[in-house]
């Protein structure tokens, strides 16, 4: 069983996420590029160097979210039931993401990322992290080294399934469209003769 967290750590947490409150907020009030680190800092009642104890730069605390996400997504891997098809599960967790991000107060977060440059570019570094993190746990699934291309392509298609999905006018149809192209190409691959939509 994990420790609960002690209050060393519980004050920490709740810290990290004042800031980043109060930076999305300032951010959606006043415009991204017209908020700086130090606005925050002032505004959240911290030092700057608490803000940057807790986020690389400007850009993360709009993506405050970065870990858990990536977590999610391994742990669609690595936490199904055993005789769950991998493909199907990672569509069950893509699909669970879209929709929270096309739902209600995100929307406006969504049109400030794509309306900045900066934060494109940021989302996208993070998706190429996010996608190497899933080829490993892939990979490892199916007892292939982590730099396995098959791996490496799947799990770009599928993380890469989330931004074109947020981005359609149907999300939910967009989503069961992307998948079935991302299982046609899984169904292809032969690793030792297992069947990849299979349990592996």
């Amino acid at each position: 069983m994990t420790a609960p967290p002690g209050r060393r750590e519980r004050k920490k947490a709740a810290t990290r996420e004042k800031i980043a409150d109060t930076a999305l907020r300032l951010f959606l009030e006043r415009g991204y590029d017209a908020v700086g680190i130090r606005d925050v800092a002032a505004e959240a009642d911290v030092a700057v160097t608490t803000v940057f104890s807790h986020f690389a730069g400007k850009e993360a605390l709009v993506f405050e979210q970065d870990a858990n996400f990536e977590r999610r997504l391994t742990e669609a891997v690595t936490g199904r039931e055993p005789h769950e098809p991998l493909i199907p599960a990672l569509r069950r967790e893509i699909r669970a993401m879209v929709r929270h991000c096309t739902a209600g107060e995100a929307v406006p977060i969504w049109h400030m990322i794509d309306s900045s440059p900066a934060l494109r570019q940021y989302e996208e570094s993070m998706r190429l992290r996010h996608a190497e993190s899933l080829a490993t746990a892939i990979a490892a699934e199916l007892g292939l080294p982590p730099t396995a291309t098959a791996c490496r392509t799947i799990a770009r298609f599928v993380v890469d399934a989330h931004s074109l999905a947020r981005e359609a006018a149907d999300p939910d149809a967009a989503v069961d469209e992307i998948f079935r192209m991302i299982e046609a190409a899984w169904a292809v691959q032969d690793f030792d003769g297992s069947e990849p939509g299979g349990p592996a």
